[in-house]
């Protein structure tokens, strides 16, 4: 069967070079036994040399016309399994039966909203995961970085973030008008924020960074409906300071300020 025409609303990308594709699967560092979920799998390059190294790999595909490909040319293959589902749509760790890793090609216009539900419980025990150049940069900076924001807050509340290697927009085809890097995220031992808090924490964050160029105390002011003093005593009692801006704080910082407005535990 040949490939379906590329569909620009998917956002679909394909990387087809070999040795860049090993190196994605490299770094998932799968052994034979374990089980891997393939975000967008498309033509299945990367879904070829994941199979050489995992035990499984499920595969979610929300493009029919992909799906029929990779049926077609997976027919032989038990250890695959295609789901036809907007990932989105998916419980990861259900449809993996177990522990999993994780690995993609993530589509740029869905980034985001694809990264909060591989975040979502059960975690991948590491993903990698490969995204546009910037957002790379978002998660993994460090406070008071200029890309530093409400996804990097967010995301390192929960896992540690690694950007391990650039990929150019020529490598693709089609290519992107954006250059790509391939980041590796590992759930933390110690989450900064319970599971039950996550939603709650995340929509305070970024509540803050719509604010981002306000200092805290008015930060706390207007989206916490607080009053001058009250304001002033969950700044104190979670030891931030008041002239600081919400991209100069920490996501431990962020976690104890909520737990001292009341907003979680």
């Amino acid at each position: 069967m040949r490939p379906p025409p590329v569909r620009k609303s998917l956002g679909q990308h394909f990387l087809t070079d070999p040795r860049i594709l090993a190196r994605i699967a490299d770094a998932v560092a799968l052994d034979p036994h374990e089980t891997v979920v393939e975000i967008g799998p498309g033509r299945g390059s990367l879904t070829d040399a994941l199979l050489a190294r995992a035990g499984r790999v499920v595969a979610v595909e929300i493009d029919p016309k992909l799906v029929e490909l990779l049926r077609e040319k997976y027919a032989h293959e038990s250890r695959l399994t295609i789901i036809e589902a907007d990932v989105l749509d998916v419980n990861l760790g259900h449809a993996a039966g177990g522990e999993y890793a994780l690995a993609g090609n993530v589509p740029y216009y869905i980034t985001t909203p694809i990264l909060f539900q591989a975040l979502k419980q059960p975690r991948a025990l590491r993903s990698v995961l490969l995204v546009q150049r910037e957002v790379a940069a978002r998660m993994a900076a460090e406070p008071g970085a200029e890309d530093y924001g409400a996804l990097s807050v967010n995301v390192q509340a929960v896992a540690r973030v690694e950007m391990l290697f650039r990929i150019p927009a020529g490598a693709f085809t089609p290519p992107p008008r954006v250059d790509s890097a391939v980041v590796r995220v590992t759930p933390r031992a110690e989450p900064v924020v319970r599971p039950g808090d996550e939603e709650s924490f995340r929509i305070f964050v970024q509540a803050a960074f719509a604010l981002r160029r306000k200092q805290m105390r008015r930060v706390v002011r207007t989206i916490g409906a607080r009053s001058v003093e009250e304001a002033e005593r969950a700044l104190a009692a979670s030891g931030v300071d008041p002239d600081a801006r919400p991209e100069t704080l920490s996501a431990t910082q962020f976690h104890g300020l909520g737990r001292a407005l009341g907003l979680w535990g």
